[in-house]
């Protein structure tokens, strides 16, 4: 009986230090402020941005990434990454301007990605308005006409406390898959001042209704409030809608990092799931003191007439900082997700990152560490206004900055609720990259079965059809390698995808077979 207990409390322990998989994407050139979208026509793509031009680009569900260096002749790039697709599955990246003649930060910049030549456009613009900076812009695209619908802040002149300058949130739209823009327009009626802090109005993040309902929500001097059109953005709401105050300001301080925002999220439910409609909003605040930032949802299920008290996400004890925090909604279910820096189970500036989800409409939340280990931010180092997260059809990944010993990184987690999200699963086998890739005539392939149990070895084309099993049977824990000779297995050159089922997780890895 002892040694039974004595068993089970290992198997305890070992499901509460496991964690899920994280993938660093990159840590070159100091990356941070991280974009990361889902294409929903395949999963398997996935795109990632960040500070101040660097792109990410992975055909395996994140396991493993491509990265380059965003460029725009015309317009030059300069950060603030956010990345999109359309309803054909084109991504687009969207970013502040730096050109060659103009000013700096004069126009939001948006390019878009050719998957064939895996190249970039040069880009089109939007928001040109003579010396005045466009900045802090965010993208949705309507799911129903595939308009592109971006909103941003305009600077009359960019950190000035001159009391005659003037921020305002501005809308354009792309009905043409972002070849050219609308004429920007103003949407708010109460402007802020160009300070960059708590009167500035700023975090305009647009969501798409049912019906086509165009929403915002945006924070400054007057807490965070809301405004929509019915018609395509032509026209908009007379005066914004009071959403709710935001204790402290959206500009708040948080030890060891250099400077830290709690700016609104907006998202709106467009499933068929039971909170159809419903609209949300996520963000941070000090409302219950400089030492307890926390995580808050607001949301509205009569298109923004009304909203409800904010509900608080974190699920720990008062007195713990929680900051930068980001929203996606599963349009599939519904579901909610949240990513955001935790300190919980410190008492210095240890830092992890949790994930929130919520599968009723935001009533109850279940929140977990999704982090593989904590790190220590300096404040030393711009760390970025945001971290990101996206989810489709129950793939769900986050994207973070970390910082070891002053040196940034950003890194992703493999989250899906296929594999039940809502705890913490054991990581049962790890798949390294073929090598050689491409190949001709032979590749190798290593792999890790941490917990034994029966898996798959499989190759998969780009459709997704299995069309080669190599291994289907029980496995011991242990690393294994795998040979993969073309002698054997005839295949046209190409991209396909190595495949290991283990347990709950499906891992895969792009391999190129190349031209004889």
């Amino acid at each position: 009986m002892k040694n039974l207990l004595i068993i089970i409390g290992l198997l305890i322990f070992s499901n509460l230090q496991a964690q899920y998989l994280n993938i660093e994407i990159s840590n070159y050139a100091d990356p941070n402020e991280p974009s990361i979208y889902i294409n929903p026509k395949n999963p398997l793509e996935i795109m990632g941005g960040a500070n101040i031009n660097r792109y990410y680009f992975s055909e395996d569900g994140g396991y493993s990434w491509d990265e380059g260096t965003l460029s725009s002749p015309s317009y030059g790039v300069w950060g603030d990454p956010m990345i999109i697709t359309d309803t054909l599955g084109d991504f687009y990246y969207f970013h502040l301007a730096n050109p060659p003649s103009g000013n700096w930060i004069d126009r939001i910049v948006c390019q878009k990605y050719n998957k064939l030549t895996h190249t970039w456009n040069d880009g089109s613009f939007m928001g040109l308005n003579g010396e005045k900076a466009q900045d802090k812009h965010w993208v949705v695209v309507d799911q129903k006409t595939n308009v592109i619908y971006v909103t941003w802040t305009q600077f009359d002149a960019y950190g000035s406390s001159d009391q005659f300058c003037q921020s305002n949130i501005m809308f354009s739209k792309s009905t043409d898959l972002g070849a050219s823009w609308s004429q920007a327009k103003q949407i708010n009626s109460q402007p802020g001042d160009c300070v960059d802090s708590d009167n500035t109005v700023e975090g305009a993040v647009p969501a798409v209704g049912p019906n086509g309902e165009v929403y915002v929500a945006w924070a400054g001097p007057n807490g965070i409030v809301f405004n929509k059109s019915f018609d395509g953005g032509e026209t908009w709401l007379a005066n914004e809608t009071f959403v709710c105050n935001q204790g402290g300001g959206w500009d708040m301080a948080i030890p060891g990092i250099y400077r830290s925002n709690g700016l609104p999220v907006t998202v709106c439910d467009i499933s068929n799931g039971p909170n159809r409609g419903t609209i949300y909003v996520n963000y941070t605040d000090q409302i219950n003191g400089e030492d307890d930032t926390d995580v808050w949802l607001v949301k509205s299920t009569d298109g923004g007439e009304t909203w409800t008290a904010p509900a608080r996400v974190n699920d720990d004890p008062a007195g713990k900082q929680q900051f930068l925090t980001w929203l996606a909604v599963d349009q599939s279910n519904g579901y909610l997700y949240f990513v955001f820096y935790d300190r919980r189970d410190y008492t210095n500036n240890q830092t992890d990152v949790f994930m929130a989800v919520s599968s009723d409409g935001g009533q109850t939340f279940n929140n977990f560490v999704i982090s593989e280990s904590p790190f220590n931010p300096t404040s030393g180092v711009f760390f970025g206004d945001y971290n990101n997260i996206s989810a489709t059809n129950n793939v769900v990944r986050p994207i973070w900055t970390r910082n070891q010993n002053g040196n940034l990184s950003i890194h992703t987690a493999i989250t899906d609720m296929s594999v039940g999200i809502t705890q913490r699963d054991l990581v049962p086998a790890s798949v390294e990259q073929n090598f050689p890739n491409p190949f001709r005539e032979s590749t190798v392939f290593s792999y890790k079965i941490t917990h034994p149990g029966h898996i798959k070895l499989s190759v998969i084309n780009q459709l997704g059809e299995e069309i080669i099993v190599l291994k289907d049977a029980y496995s011991e824990r242990g690393k294994f390698t795998v040979r993969f000779d073309m002698n054997d297995y005839h295949l046209s050159a190409g991209v396909y995808f190595f495949s290991l089922q283990a347990g709950n997780r499906s891992i895969k890895r792009k391999m190129v077979i190349a031209n004889n």
